[in-house]
């Protein structure tokens, strides 16, 4: 079968893309405790998210993984504009500081979605995390807390980014444009 897909653009390597990791790590963990609640919004944070947790352990933050199913874009390559949410927190969050890690921020939808779940449920603190930032025209709120990249207005690949669910495994961030 042919490759239905163009051939992507490396704009981050695999080894740009574990340094800004780090990097988030290192800015993270003197703000946190063994007793945050890292949760990551699935689906395509889970990279980011298994990487960020890995850097934090080696800084000595041992969190408490959780996860958010929210979705804003199914296999579009814009959003719909609305946010379904397929799962929910499985630990309990009430009376702590949850981390909320998402791979990109564009809309902000899915990330002021998940922010609202966590302060329903109690949270005491909500901090979030994207890997990237894309430019967007409107104001979104809440602006993430740890940014780790300025990201191009392109459709990005890779790093857990899709396009229809594929190119999520790619190691380095890619442009498909």
């Amino acid at each position: 079968m042919a490759d239905a897909h163009p051939t992507p653009t490396v704009l981050l390597s695999e080894a740009e893309v574990r340094r800004i990791v780090d990097e988030l790590a290192a800015r993270i963990a003197p703000v946190i405790d063994d007793d945050t609640v890292a949760a990551v919004l699935l689906t395509g944070g889970l990279w980011f998210a298994a990487d960020l947790t890995r850097s934090l352990a080696r800084l000595g933050r041992h969190v408490r993984f959780d996860a958010l199913w929210l979705a804003s874009y199914g296999d579009e390559q814009t959003s719909r504009g609305r946010i379904d949410v397929y799962a929910d927190f499985q630990r309990p969050v009430e009376g702590r500081r949850v981390l909320i890690i998402d791979d990109v921020f564009d809309t902000g939808l899915s990330l002021a979605e998940a922010v609202r779940i966590a302060r329903g449920k109690g949270a005491s603190e909500v901090l979030t995390v994207v890997f990237a930032r894309k430019p967007w025209p409107k104001p979104r709120a809440p602006e993430p807390d740890f940014v780790g990249w300025e990201a191009p207005n392109r459709f990005l690949v890779g790093y857990g980014l899709d396009h229809a669910g594929a190119l999520r495994g790619l190691p380095d961030v890619c442009a498909l444009d």
